[in-house]
Order: structure tokens, then C-alpha cells, then sequence
């Protein structure tokens, strides 16, 4: 939240903060902003949050999928924390995707975009899962490899295929992969993953008996925005 709050000491214009949530990141910009629309569709959450912004005048609350919504004026700045890991879970690529026709010329987005990364894991996990206090404990296999990044300025494609070489650094059983994801909330701030913020995913994967110096290759597909069930993974081969 530090990343975001000394991000958003530079929003001004006209802002819409999409997926608010409680309302902090409007609160912090409404110093700052000319006007803001404050967009949230959970029902639940828009009853505490439309009273906690009531007293700001600069700020619009909107109880509706951004989506669905015909905004009145072009937006400088983008504020829309609805991450998770690899972009799978929640709607942050298809809810961009469809107010970029709403973004100024040289508007910005915050978060500015993610990188993604994968390593080879051995896990005693039999489903997809979130790297978390319970979660079962796993041995790393090899390094980390960067397989994507994206900037929230453009179309992002939803349907994710990638792959990925795996480098083996450690005999074992090579049973899943490990997705880490660190968040660009601007080019210059980059935040690493938190219990709260974009916990790393543990993927099972076929079973494959590894040793040192060996590269396995593996296709994974996903929907961003489509939820865990949509990933898939497949092992193409072993050098």
C-alpha cells in the first residue's frame, strides 16, 4: 500500500479508481484529482464504502460493473487494483481492456503492469493452490524464469498460452511450478508478492523424474480473468 500511496501523490485531472473496494485509494487521490468516479459492484462491500467517500465532493460513487458503465468524461488516470497472481483469478485484464476507449492520449494506469516468472518445483500439493501458511511446504528444483510482462496501456490478449523452459538445478521429482508475480504499480516501484497482494501459485503438473542440467519444457494456458480452472499445463519434452 506505500507503493500505491506515493504513486498516487502524482494523480491529477480526472480519475477513476475501478474495483475501489474500501475506498482508500480514492480517498488518497481526492486531494489531488479534480474529480474522481469511484466504481465498486459488489453490493456488500458499496453500502460501507458509499458512506465512507459521502463527505468528499470531488468524488462520484458508482455501484455498478465498470463495464457497463458510460463515463461522462475521459479519464487521466486509471486506478484499478482488482491484481492477482499472473492475472488469473480476478477481472483486472478484461475490465482494463474495456475502458482503454476511456483513457486519455497520455493518460496512465496504476497499476502500471506486472512481470510474471515460474520455477520447478517438487510439491507434496495435488491441487492449484496459493503459496500461504498451510499450504503444504515444497523444494525449488531451479531458477526462476520470466515468462511475461504486461503494460496496462494496451489491449492485453486474455487467452495466456506461453511456453516455458525450466532449467533443473536440483535432482528430484519434478511435480508442478511455482508462478510468481511482481506488480509495476509505476516503471519505477515495483513491489514483490505478499500474503495480501498477489501470494505465488502452486500448479501441479505432470510427474517427471529430473536431474541436474536438465531443461524441461512446458506449455500452460490460461484466461486471464477466467478464473484458476481455466489453466492448463502439459510437459513437451525433457533435455
Amino acid at each position: 500500500m506505500a507503493g500505491f500511496y506515493e504513486a498516487i501523490q502524482n494523480v491529477q485531472g480526472i480519475v477513476y479508481d475501478i474495483g475501489t473496494g474500501s475506498g482508500i485509494l480514492t480517498t488518497w487521490s481526492s486531494p489531488h484529482a479534480n474529480f474522481i468516479y469511484s466504481v465498486e459492484k459488489d453490493s456488500k462491500i458499496s453500502k460501507t464504502t458509499e458512506l465512507f467517500l459521502k463527505d468528499l465532493k470531488n468524488v462520484s460513487f458508482i455501484k455498478e460493473d465498470a463495464r457497463k458503465i458510460d463515463f461522462p468524461q475521459k479519464a487521466d488516470y486509471i486506478l484499478c487494483e482488482m491484481l492477482d497472481t499472473a492475472l488469473i483469478d480476478e477481472e483486472q485484464v478484461p475490465v482494463l481492456n474495456s475502458l482503454l476507449k476511456y483513457l486519455n492520449k497520455n493518460g496512465k494506469i496504476i497499476p502500471n503492469g506486472v512481470i510474471n516468472g515460474a520455477e520447478p518445483i517438487e510439491s507434496k500439493t495435488e491441487h492449484i493452490c496459493y503459496y500461504e501458511n498451510q499450504t503444504p511446504k515444497h523444494e525449488v528444483l531451479g531458477p526462476l524464469n520470466i515468462y511475461s510482462q504486461y503494460h496496462f496501456g494496451k489491449y492485453i490478449a486474455p487467452d495466456a498460452n506461453f511456453k516455458i523452459k525450466l532449467n533443473i538445478a536440483k535432482d528430484g521429482l519434478f511435480n508442478g511450478i511455482k508462478i510468481t508475480t511482481f506488480t509495476l504499480i509505476t516503471p519505477k516501484i515495483i513491489c514483490g508478492p505478499t500474503p495480501m497482494m498477489n501470494p505465488p501459485l502452486i500448479i501441479p503438473t505432470e510427474k517427471l523424474e529430473v536431474k541436474t542440467g536438465d531443461e524441461v519444457n512446458l506449455e500452460i494456458k490460461y484466461q486471464m480473468g477466467g478464473g484458476l480452472q481455466t489453466i492448463k499445463t502439459r510437459i513437451d519434452g525433457i533435455l
